[in-house]
């Protein structure tokens, strides 16, 4: 008799194990979540600052992530150069420390 119930018990133990799509859902949702709420929009500004730097054209002011800010007076293959301050220096940047056009 002992034996007939620890069998139902180890079979109703078996019949119950729960969906393994359903056990990893949480972590399928949360990684759609990072997705679309950090991935996905910080692709689109990479995207939309490297069309930025290949437009980039002469007489185009713009602002380098050093805070240097100057007008391009001629375009290169990896680098611009610069007219900064009134005194016409002019300085070479590369294309990936220009961080945006301004005004």
């Amino acid at each position: 008799m002992l034996e007939s119930i620890a069998y139902a018990a180890d079979t109703a133990q078996t019949a119950q194990q729960p969906n393994p799509l359903i056990q990893f859902f949480p972590f399928i949702a949360v990684f759609v979540v990072f997705y679309f709420f950090m991935i996905r929009p910080q692709q689109k500004q990479q995207k939309k600052h490297q069309e930025m730097l290949t437009a980039l054209k002469k007489g185009d002011r713009v602002v380098t992530s050093g805070g240097i800010l100057g007008e391009v007076s001629s375009v290169q293959q990896d680098y611009v150069v610069l007219n900064v301050g009134d005194s016409g220096a002019k300085i070479e940047v590369l294309k990936s420390a220009i961080s945006g056009l301004r005004q």
